[in-house]
């Protein structure tokens, strides 16, 4: 079945500071409730866009994550994703745990290996080649998983390591390991041996299903049931409106816009966008529309577009 979430702003474009950018989150999330499965949240503390002013307001991943999971208890929320340096492996599983306790089971763990080098190092975190944030972010994976399932858990790696390591309560069910990233040598290969989900983000279909067979491969390498991972393809600007037109200069109007990726068209047209993603595997999309602080878009979207793969 295809499921579709949410992604939530990391910053606002329009001007707007403090409490009415929160506003315009929670006016979104009330008008996609009950057509919307999920909602995901970004791992930065100042803007990842090169567009945006740097001095913009930016809310923390994990803190906004727990505030709006317990507004909204109609939602499943994840993180999209987790960069593994900003937080020691063994705090996320405690935390990943607790999140899933507490919202009785509506947390998706998204992590990836971290790319964004003047965030790094303005908050004092080494930025090692991106191979070595990739290894972390493959000992990381493997201590999460068993702190999640043992009683006190010991790993010694080359980058991380714990001792006896108690997480209680343990997360029941545990929340699904997201691994996000296309780096075809090294993080697919972490995804193959330790993801339950796997996000990319925007690129082309033809791009999406070439990442899709190096997955394949690895999975087989690694002995992993290639089905059992959850494909997720995440979209910065989806502009739907009556027509074309309109959904273009809709689109055009968002500094997410980028023509090679964009959703963008009539209900229709933006369907059959999504139906060849759907055929290449994908199985959950998670969305950012055109027009916020407005709920137009998103409305059409769930009145047109979603009844479209009702069932599927």
């Amino acid at each position: 079945m295809v499921h579709f979430g949410w992604r939530v702003p990391d910053f606002p474009v329009d001007g707007t500071t403090g409490r009415a950018f929160v506003d315009q989150i929670v006016e979104n999330l009330d008008a996609l409730r009950g057509s919307f499965a999920s909602a995901w949240v970004a791992d930065h503390f100042v803007p990842w866009a090169s567009f945006q002013d740097p001095m913009t307001d930016t809310y923390e991943c994990w803190t906004t994550l727990c505030y709006l999971a317990g507004l909204f208890k109609d939602f499943t929320f994840g993180s999209i994703v987790l960069s593994q340096s900003y937080r020691n492996p063994a705090l996320v599983a405690k935390m990943g745990a607790t999140l899933q306790a507490l919202t009785n089971g509506r947390f998706v763990l998204g992590i990836g290996a971290g790319w964004k080098q003047d965030e790094y190092l303005a908050y004092g975190y080494e930025f090692p080649e991106p191979a070595i944030r990739i290894h972390q972010l493959d000992e990381a994976a493997q201590i999460i998983r068993l702190m999640w399932r043992e009683a006190r858990a010991t790993f010694h790696g080359r980058y991380y390591h714990i001792e006896k390591a108690i997480c209680e309560p343990k997360p029941a069910p545990m929340p699904p390991l997201m691994i996000g990233g296309g780096g075809r040598k090294l993080t697919l290969r972490v995804t193959a041996k330790y993801a339950d989900w796997w996000n990319f983000p925007g690129g082309t279909l033809e791009h999406y299903r070439e990442l899709l067979d190096t997955l394949r491969d690895h999975c087989q390498a690694v002995g992993r049931d290639y089905s059992s991972i959850v494909k997720t393809w995440s979209n910065e600007c989806v502009a739907v409106a009556p027509s074309r037109e309109a959904a273009l200069r809709m689109a055009q109007a968002s500094p997410f816009y980028d023509p090679s990726s964009a959703l963008v068209g009539a209900p229709d047209e933006v369907a059959a966008q999504l139906r060849r993603f759907t055929e290449a595997g994908v199985e959950h999309f998670i969305l950012r529309f055109a027009d916020f602080p407005r709920t137009d878009g998103a409305r059409l979207f769930m009145q047109e577009v979603l009844p479209r793969f009702a069932g599927n």
